[in-house]
């Protein structure tokens, strides 16, 4: 596992893979491996497509049902984005972002008190994530992908919009809200 210097509570996860004339094998999961290396336990494991240039997030889920997130593109490739959301943090407000690629078996860890959100770049992107804890819509928030105080390098041609789901269009800015971490 490799921090990021960055955001140091990041981890970038690359397992082993064997490469043969037939393709790859990879064991892009294993609890003992990753329960050694710090990484909690999953409760649950989503699945998200999208076609190019939507953009999901930033997504967090609040107290007492913050999430941390292990994210995995199976097909396609993302720009995926992980903010710094805790107050207290020396990072508080820092993003970072990395490509994630179906063709290069690699996790990105981003725990809780962090929003997540990915743009998928290729035609089509499968993105799988495992999560620590369940989905409760309650706890549901967000932070606006375009919020001009992060200024995230979103990987857009000049004119170029991303598309959204109407709850993404409306989130707030970082600064309009009260960090729940």
């Amino acid at each position: 596992m490799t921090v990021v210097d960055e955001l140091p509570d990041l981890w970038l996860v690359t397992p082993p893979v064997h490469h043969d004339d037939r393709g790859l094998f990879s064991v892009p999961w294993h609890a003992a491996a990753f329960a050694e290396a710090g990484l909690p336990p999953f409760v649950q494991a989503n699945q998200s497509r999208s076609r190019r240039h939507v953009l999901r997030g930033l997504h967090f889920q609040a107290p007492p049902h913050e999430q941390g997130k292990l994210v995995r593109v199976v097909h396609g490739r993302v720009f995926d984005v992980a903010v710094d959301l805790r107050r207290r943090s020396a990072t508080f407000g820092r993003w970072f972002g990395t490509y994630l690629d179906g063709d290069e078996p690699r996790w990105l860890w981003v725990p809780a008190g962090f929003a997540h959100g990915f743009l998928a770049v290729s035609d089509v992107a499968d993105v799988v994530y495992m999560v620590t804890h369940d989905y409760a819509p309650a706890a549901e928030g967000g932070v606006a992908w375009d919020d001009p105080d992060l200024a995230i390098a979103w990987p857009l041609a000049a004119g170029t919009s991303p598309v959204l789901s109407a709850k993404d269009g409306a989130l707030p800015h970082l600064r309009d809200q009260r960090s729940p971490f």
